[in-house]
């Protein structure tokens, strides 16, 4: 049963499909715009489509009724953001928020459920996703109480690049106080110490990862944890060779 991966660019979910699953699906994917602190559903709303992310991140959060917040996830090309969707929910108390840009594929919500409910190589894929998404969340929660906020970083920082590809990431201490649920001034603090290790080097919103080596050795247990399982139940996201892009449809767009 051959499968065609470079078809999907660099969505490692939809390139692990056989052949003939991803030719049902292609036509019901379009290639889209992901600009950085777009929205693609708030907590509450109906969920109308699925996300697979190619070379964006997205960020789930937990909103609080005061208007802070904290990251319970992050999601990037080898998943998919949408998974009330197929677990019956419909919605989600979580916000899900452009971390990096870049592109995704989107999928109407119908469409996915109607594969699923097939019970072939796409439910499986979804249900070994959503176990490794859930002890993420789970990691992440333990590691937001247990640990400090410069583990807390490193433990971000590297989640991220290992979705990304390249050792640089666009993003400023405000937004990243907000996915970590800390004060400004405890990332403006951690981030100066990286940079005095030589780990990382931030200016002006731009961070470039030196040593991840080093990083990987200021980190807590957790980024290790959440990494041995996405790597034992999701071993098919490995690096697909990149495709000449599709024209993206901008969010705008709708």
């Amino acid at each position: 049963m051959g499968r065609i991966p470079d078809r999907v660019g660099q969505n490692h979910m939809l390139a692990a499909l056989p052949a003939e699953e991803w030719e049902r699906l292609q036509p019901r994917l379009e290639l889209r715009s992901m600009p950085l602190g777009y929205v693609l559903y708030e907590s509450g709303d109906a969920m109308r489509h699925v996300y697979f992310p190619t070379t964006s991140i997205v960020s789930l959060l937990y909103v609080m009724e005061n208007g802070s917040s904290a990251e319970i996830a992050i999601v990037g090309n080898e998943g998919i953001v949408g998974i009330s969707l197929f677990m019956g929910g419909e919605t989600t108390p979580s916000r899900a928020i452009v971390q990096s840009a870049g592109s995704a594929y989107r999928m109407p919500g119908k469409y996915l459920k109607e594969e699923f409910f097939r019970a072939g190589p796409l439910q499986r894929l979804l249900l070994r996703y959503t176990q490794a998404l859930i002890t993420q969340m789970s990691q992440t929660a333990v590691c937001n109480r247990h640990h400090s906020v410069e583990q807390q970083l490193c433990r971000w920082l590297l989640m991220s690049l290992d979705r990304l590809a390249s050792n640089e990431l666009k993003m400023t201490q405000e937004l990243i106080a907000n996915m970590l649920g800390v004060r400004r001034e405890g990332v403006t603090e951690s981030a100066g110490k990286l940079q005095r290790h030589g780990l990382i080097s931030y200016n002006r919103g731009h961070i470039a990862v030196l040593d991840r080596p080093g990083l990987e050795a200021h980190a807590c247990e957790c980024y290790e944890v959440v990494k041995k399982e996405f790597d034992r139940l999701l071993p098919w996201a490995i690096a697909q060779p990149p495709i000449a892009p599709q024209r993206e449809i901008s969010p705008a767009m709708t």
